[in-house]
């Protein structure tokens, strides 16, 4: 009897081609159409490779020897550079080709595998961009990896949408300026070594791994076109709009604002920065995970918008933990149980509903729940953009009405600052007491839009009104209220970012209120929110507007903790390999946790924190992980001495059964899957919108927020089989 054979093709650590025959038959790579798998002459350095020859009962793997080889081949072939090895049950054959790895592992049956086609996407590698430089391939990876023929139809098209999502996305943002860390134009869009930034990210592809620094998707795309695949690019299958591409096909070097200078025009279309998808890792090699807090729900209520208007979002809107934190899951806080942590962490794990042999891990953060009686005076300082980008309902009107919702939340002692900026700045209101809600509402209805976009003299103005009232043992903030698009003014990007991280460290935080579509930048509101150790969110409706400045304003209104850190350890006994879903551009070095210079993030009054990580587990019955957090205490200030707690999970919270799981932890990964989905992440291609959606409705406890993200689930299912 022969031998079953599983072969699996990696590229850069990831497998993207998992096969089993059963029984053993020929098996080929190479350039020609009958060949089982697609590899070019410039990986394997000859037109046709045959890795597995059946042959009078006999199963063999060709092996490349190259120079010198170490073994002698049982079956010569007559090639020099090419043996037959005759494989024997229990044996395992690995051979690279460049930055591909093929394994043959023979068995008596080997169970057949899910089959799933994934890129890495580690470093901000995609579709679409180059595979390997010091291999010269320059095609992209759906040119090399074929869908197997065994797939069914459905899944066939699920990954050719894919395929057509990063390309069209890459039309909208490849144009993208920035510091090097969040990509650049011109030569930095094509991964010129001069974009290298402060964190060594190669432009918009992240990291230099493998062979050498990968090419940006420009480049790929460039690439794309001449193997015939820019049909997947004149085609709109969701993940955007080709129309909204600026200028020609990845868009136009003209036209700059606070990401990239002061140009004083810019084009239409909205600007993501895409911060790629963390990679499988294996604890043995490294066990920390560390990342800055981040309760920004920003990209909930943008991709919520996009759904409910019958589109897509685009993909590098999608950011999970915004997803996540955009919801209460009742976990209980530290005022529940003795001490005077600010901080009480929940850790449990169950059963992955989607792959066998993998489960879901939560590490949860709530903050503590303090009455608005007990908090220190705050004094707010509101800016908003008042340009002719910001007519409309849902832009100034709604961002009025947002205002006024979040002044009712004030308490006397508190006070409201208001200025404006457009083609100038103006200051509308001197600081006045909370409690003259008549006055502070007069001068929020008398804005009105038009003019260009002075972004960063109004954030000058802003902090020279939120100095008046500064004062020890206060909380002082600037709120900013715009469609994220600045087109004139004297100061660079780097300029403001650095006057705002000066402030910060005075004690004035900043935080972001996004609205509008069409222009929105998203990416220049999300890093305003970090330079001012404040959060970003996003008000598409005023139903919107009631859920982020209503009780969820309380967070923003009282901070607890500054430049909080997590640093999630991983038990290499217990967990095999793991992945961080999100917070990739939340991302610590794990030797930077204790830096207290690192900045991290904010935590206001009832905040809760919600990260998820896949994991794959060696033992059930051994503690996976422990959970170490630091942060400053909000009435120390920003100077102030950092603490660390820690807390470690028990064998007892990792659930038999998936269903046996508390429903906020099965609400809490069908919101991270739905992301996953969304932004089409290689690891969810076979996570079913429809199981997305059941597990929704199954966890939902009748809460009207829930309800409403299985019904986004729909619409998105909907949109996607059309």
């Amino acid at each position: 009897m022969t031998p079953s054979l599983r072969i699996r093709v990696s590229w850069l650590g990831d497998v993207i081609r998992d096969v089993v025959l059963s029984p053993a038959r020929d098996y080929t790579l190479g350039e020609d159409d009958d060949a089982d798998f697609v590899m070019p002459r410039e990986v394997l350095g000859r037109a046709r490779f045959p890795l597995i020859r059946v042959s009078g009962g006999r199963v063999s793997v060709g092996v490349a020897l190259g120079e010198g080889p170490s073994v002698v081949p049982v079956e010569p072939s007559g090639d020099g550079d090419l043996g037959f090895f005759q494989v024997q049950r229990g044996q395992r054959f690995a051979q690279s080709f460049g930055d591909f790895v093929i394994d043959v592992e023979a068995g008596d049956a080997v169970r057949s595998p899910v089959r799933r086609f994934f890129v890495r996407l580690s470093g901000l590698g995609y579709f679409g961009g180059s595979l390997s430089l010091s291999a010269g391939v320059l095609g992209s990876a759906a040119h090399f990896a074929a869908p197997p023929a065994e797939l069914a139809e459905a899944a066939e098209r699920e990954q050719v949408m894919l395929m057509q999502q990063y390309l069209l996305a890459s039309a909208e943002r490849e144009a993208r300026p920035g510091s090097g860390d969040r990509g650049g134009e011109g030569a930095l869009a094509l991964g010129h070594p001069s974009s290298k930034g402060t964190r060594g990210r190669y432009a918009i592809q992240g990291p230099a791994s493998g062979s050498g620094p990968k090419l940006s998707r420009a480049a790929g795309l460039a690439q794309a076109r001449e193997f015939g695949m820019i049909g997947l690019v004149a085609e709109s299958l969701g993940g955007g709009e080709p129309t909204s591409a600026r200028g020609d096909l990845w868009g136009s070097d003209e036209g700059q604002g606070l990401d990239s200078g002061n140009s004083g025009e810019r084009p239409s279309g909205e600007d993501f920065a895409d911060h790629g998808i963390n990679p499988v890792v294996d604890p043995a090699k490294d066990r920390f995970s560390t990342f800055a807090v981040d309760v920004d729900t920003g990209s909930y209520f943008f991709v919520k918008r996009r759904l409910e208007e019958g589109a897509m979002p685009p993909l590098a809107s999608v950011r999970p933990e915004e997803m996540l934190n955009a919801f209460d899951y009742g976990y209980a806080g530290p005022e529940e149980e003795p001490g005077d942590s600010p901080f009480r962490v929940h850790l449990d794990a169950a059963p992955s509903p989607f792959d066998a042999g993998r489960h879901f891990l939560r590490v949860a953060v709530q903050a503590r729940r303090v009455a608005p009686s007990a908090r220190p005076p705050l004094h707010l300082t509101y800016l908003v953009d008042t340009s002719g980008s910001m007519r409309g309902r849902d832009r100034l009107e709604l961002a009025q009405h947002s205002l006024r919702l979040l002044t009712r939340r004030l308490r006397p002692g508190d006070t409201v600052a208001l200025c404006t900026y457009a083609g100038g700045v103006s200051e509308i209101l001197a600081p006045t007491p909370a409690e003259r809600t008549q006055t502070i509402d007069d001068a929020i209805e008398e804005l009105s839009a038009g003019g260009s976009t002075a972004m960063a003299s109004g954030i000058e103005l802003a902090y020279s009104l939120a100095e008046r009232s500064l004062r020890r043992g206060h909380q002082s903030r600037v709120v900013v209220l715009s469609d994220g698009d600045a087109n004139v003014g004297p100061k660079s990007p780097d300029e403001i970012l650095a006057l705002i991280s000066k402030k910060r460290q005075q004690g004035i935080t900043l935080s972001t209120i996004g609205f509008g579509r069409g222009n929105y930048r998203d990416s220049t509101m999300e890093r305003l929110a970090d330079a001012g150790d404040g959060n970003y969110s996003y008000v598409g409706s005023e139903r919107d507007a009631e859920r982020v400045f209503g009780a969820a304003a309380d967070g923003m209104i009282h901070v607890v903790a500054r430049d909080v850190k997590i640093q999630v350890e991983m038990n290499p006994e217990a967990v095999a390999e793991y992945r961080l879903v999100g917070y990739e551009n939340r991302d610590v070095a794990d030797g930077d946790f204790r830096k207290d210079e690192v900045d991290g993030g904010e935590i206001g009054s009832g905040h809760s924190v919600t990260a998820l990580y896949e994991v794959v587990l060696r033992r059930t019955g051994l503690p996976p992980v422990k959970v170490a957090l630091r942060h400053k205490r909000a009435e120390d200030g920003p100077s102030g001495r950092a603490l660390e707690s820690e807390a470690r999970m028990q064998g007892e919270r990792v659930f038999a059964r998936f269903a046996d799981a508390p429903a906020s932890f099965r609400f809490a990964v069908s919101v991270a899957a739905f992301a996953e989905v969304l932004r089409g992440s290689p690891r969810a291609l076979s996570w079913p919108l429809a199981r997305v959606a059941e597990l929704a409705r199954a966890s939902g406890e009748g809460r009207e927020e829930r309800v409403e993200l299985a019904g986004l689930v729909d619409r998105a299912r909907a949109l996607s089989e059309n």
